[in-house]
């Protein structure tokens, strides 16, 4: 429990503001709680240099999206020689980037739902006919569903790129997976137990995050313990794939026929009451308390 003298990063600037406020509120709690010496810092209003004037220790990062998830923070605390929780800068801009995520992943031969980029002057029927409807259309550096539709017709393409372009010029159109999400969480080397996520809305959105109480999470997911074991291991490799460490979590969908296919790699993932790693930790018996402490545990630098 010698941390010495904590940051808890919180807030932020990206459209994930709200959420990673909730995160990091509910982390500085528990450290708290635990003995640990932890302070909020909002880097939105804060300069960063002050994390080195006020002689912080280490550094809990609570802050998703953009300028605190995808390496330009993580470059910072390098340059600042500060301990840091989660994955380096470049795994995190990795992670953060859905196309070249999607790159690295079909290079090392993991499976991915097959994409398509869209720019202004993309054919989008050509689009819709080689990915078929439904698909989904997102921001390549947005999470939490922000900016993300389910297009169900080709005609309503267009209307999903120009909600998404706000979020990034970068817009991915992905093919529709027809089978159970689910996800899984790693903390260090572990492995936690599969979630499978069941929702009565159109798709894992926004809503069914953080605000709906009809979002249904099983643990056990009710694959037999083989096929558990075989995606729990696919995602460890994925997470290794980009160069990821600390914790995270992956995010998958499986087809009728129970192939996995990847989505995404989460480097800083939500801790909130609604939130998914605490979930799985609770599962084998682990505390929202020590799980805190123990992603402290594995913050780093270099």
């Amino acid at each position: 429990m010698n941390f010495g003298k904590v940051a808890v990063l919180l807030g932020g600037k990206s459209a994930e503001r709200e959420v990673s406020l909730k995160s990091g509120g509910m982390v500085l709690a528990a450290l708290r709680k635990k003995g640990v010496d932890a302070h909020p810092f909002e880097p939105k209003e804060r300069d960063v240099q002050d994390l080195v004037k006020e002689r912080f220790a280490r550094v809990f990062i609570a802050l998703h999206g953009r300028f605190g998830e995808d390496g330009t923070l993580q470059g910072v605390l390098e340059w600042l020689g500060i301990p840091y929780t989660g994955s380096g800068v470049l795994a995190s801009a990795l992670a953060m980037d859905k196309v070249r995520t999607k790159r690295l992943w079909a290079a090392e031969g993991l499976p991915t739902a097959p994409y398509a980029l869209l720019e202004k002057d993309t054919d989008l029927k050509a689009v819709g006919k080689r990915l078929g409807t439904p698909m989904f259309v997102k921001p390549a550096s947005e999470g939490s569903s922000v900016g993300m539709t389910k297009v169900k017709k080709i005609g309503d393409l267009e209307e999903a790129y120009a909600l998404a372009v706000n979020y990034d010029p970068v817009v991915i159109a992905e093919k529709f997976i027809d089978g159970p999400e689910l996800t899984v969480a790693i903390v260090g080397e572990r492995v936690l137990p599969i979630i499978r996520i069941e929702t009565p809305r159109e798709f894992y959105d926004y809503e069914a995050k953080y605000v709906a109480n009809d979002t249904r999470y099983l643990i056990p997911c009710g694959l037999p313990q083989k096929k558990e074991k075989e995606i729990q291991a696919l995602c460890l490799k994925a997470f290794r794939a980009l160069g990821c460490r600390g914790w995270g979590r992956v995010d998958l969908m499986l087809d009728k026929r129970g192939k996995p296919f990847l989505l995404e790699v989460n480097t800083s993932p939500g801790m909130t009451d609604h939130s998914l790693v605490p979930m799985a930790a609770r599962a084998v018996g682990i505390s929202y308390e020590d799980l805190c402490v123990k992603v402290l545990e594995l913050a780093r630098v270099g």
